[in-house]
Formats: structure tokens, C-alpha cells, sequence
């Protein structure tokens, strides 16, 4: 895509947003969460994250950190009581731990979402917009699209995009139907590439989704994008534009975004099922002033 034509598109989809004072969250009523706790079958919970990773990578140069605290080694075997304790620290927005994106993670033009000032965002932490839009918990009916099952192949290859099409055609052969406030999960195939094939430089090669597919989330009027990569393919289709996916869905539509998920587990249980759509939880930390928070997103079938 060109530079005008992005702007283009980014202009269309800004003027089509849904959402209120938490984005497209607010499409998630409860009505809709009471439809899709009632279509609970078997009770049946899966996660959608992929463990938190400690060790440095070629995607993972700066992994989170995780040490013990206490007790020491000699209070192991010694009487009386004591307390296991730890210390985690984490690069929330890298690319291999399952993250998601507040709405004050994409500054474009000088400006948030809902053309909020990007002076919100301070080194102190961001005072709009911030993860804490999500305290309450992101619940809703969530949908997953398996692309790599629709093209019958093990995973997208790094640099291949998935179009409104492909979205549109994974739907008519899953037979489910995205609907407004769901939450849309795209399947790439990353995770499992990266486990048969090991990690490689994720920043510069990825699967994800074509800039035209964002229309696709606005004719359903979806509350949350979640991928199994960064959702934006590399490199990109968007001159000038390196994650041309964040800032349509982020910021033009007001979209909570999961990166790296991870859809292994539940994959083999739609199967079984013959489903596609669950209920799904998922619950940010309460980190009030952040741009994101690590996930572990819960499907209950």
C-alpha cells in the first residue's frame, strides 16, 4: 500500500468506530456476555498464552526476569517456617510473551486514539487510556479463525498476510459467524512454527494480517483483536507505516490488542467439539498507568 493509500483507509476506518470511553470494549454488553456464558457446553477450560519466557532469544532479546527472593538455601532444610518468594520483571510489549495492547500503546500523528494528546503518555506512565480501561476484565464470546487450517498447511510463513477474505472464507468453513462485540482470535500458525522450527528474528518476519482486513473487523464490529503473532505482518505492506494493523485497529477503531496468544491447546478441542466459539476471560493486572499487561487469556467451552 501506498502512503495515500493508508491514509485513505486509516481516515474510513476512524470515522467508522463504535466504541465509547473504553473503545470498542464498550460493544461487549452484558447481555452478550450472559449469551455467551449460556452457550457454555462442557465446562471445559483452556488457556490461550504461551508461558512467560526467561531465557534470550533471536525474538526474545530482552526476556522477562524471574529469580527467587527468598528463603535461602540453609532455611531448606531447617525447622520452623518459611516463605518461597519472587521477582519478576518484563518487556510487556515484546515478541514472545502473550501480552495485550492498552489503547495508549499507538501514538500516531501526535495523538491517541480518539485524538487524545500523546502528552498523556509521560515517563511517569500514561494518565488516559492506559490498560486500566480493562480492570473490570475483558468477557465476551470469542471466535477463532484458523488460516492455516482453511489453507491446509501447518503455519503462515513469516511475511505472508492474511486478508479480509481469508477471514471471511475461515468462517464459512468453520461454519461460525463473527459477530459484534466478540472477541476475534486469527490463527497464523507462529507458535507452532516456532516450536518445530525454533524461534527466529519475529521483529523483522512475520505472519500476520494484511492492512484491508482491519475493514473486515469494522463490518463486525468486533471489541478485541487477538493474534497467535504481533497481529501485523513484516515486513510491512504499508510504506512508511511498520505496524500499519496498530495503528488501524488501535487507533483509528479504538481495539484492544493480544499479541502472541497461543491456540495449540485449543485448537484440538474446537476440533472435537465442532466449534469455534467459546466464552472467553481474560484479566490485564491492574497496572493503572500502563500501556499493556501480560494475559492468560481462559477459553471456557
Amino acid at each position: 500500500m501506498s502512503q495515500d493509500d493508508f491514509r485513505a483507509l486509516y481516515e474510513r476506518l476512524r470515522q467508522r468506530a463504535w466504541g465509547g470511553a473504553r473503545g470498542a470494549l464498550d460493544t461487549i454488553t452484558p447481555e452478550r456476555i450472559r449469551a455467551a456464558a449460556a452457550d457454555v457446553r462442557t465446562g471445559r477450560t483452556v488457556t490461550l498464552a504461551a508461558p512467560v519466557e526467561t531465557e534470550p532469544g533471536p525474538d526474545n532479546p530482552q526476556p522477562a526476569g524471574h529469580r527467587l527472593t527468598s528463603p535461602p538455601e540453609e532455611s531448606a532444610d531447617s525447622r520452623g517456617l518459611h516463605f518461597a518468594t519472587d521477582r519478576f520483571s518484563m518487556n510487556v510489549h515484546g515478541d514472545a510473551d502473550t501480552h495485550v495492547d492498552a489503547l495508549c500503546h499507538v501514538v500516531y500523528d501526535g495523538t491517541l486514539h480518539g485524538g487524545v494528546p500523546a502528552t498523556t503518555v509521560t515517563p511517569a506512565g500514561a494518565t488516559a487510556l492506559s490498560v486500566d480501561l480493562a480492570r473490570d476484565g475483558i468477557v465476551g464470546r470469542g471466535v477463532l479463525l484458523d488460516i492455516p487450517r482453511l489453507r491446509d498447511v501447518p503455519w503462515l510463513e513469516p511475511g505472508d498476510q492474511v486478508t479480509a477474505e481469508d477471514l471471511a472464507a475461515a468462517e464459512e468453513a468453520q461454519q461460525v459467524r463473527v459477530g459484534a462485540g466478540d472477541l476475534l482470535f486469527v490463527r497464523v500458525g507462529h507458535r507452532r512454527r516456532r516450536v518445530e522450527s525454533g524461534a527466529w528474528d519475529a521483529a523483522h518476519a512475520r505472519a500476520g494480517l494484511h492492512p484491508t482486513a482491519v475493514e473486515f473487523l469494522a463490518d463486525r464490529r468486533v471489541a478485541v483483536l487477538g493474534s497467535d503473532s504481533n497481529n501485523d505482518a513484516a515486513p510491512s505492506a504499508a510504506d512508511g507505516i511498520a505496524f500499519p494493523v496498530h495503528v488501524l485497529a488501535v487507533h483509528a477503531l479504538g481495539l484492544h490488542l493480544l499479541d502472541y496468544l497461543q491456540f495449540e491447546d485449543l485448537v484440538p478441542v474446537c476440533v472435537r467439539e465442532r466449534r469455534w466459539s467459546f466464552l472467553c476471560v481474560i484479566a490485564p493486572l491492574r497496572l493503572p498507568a500502563a500501556t499493556g499487561s501480560p494475559v492468560n487469556p481462559i477459553a471456557i467451552l
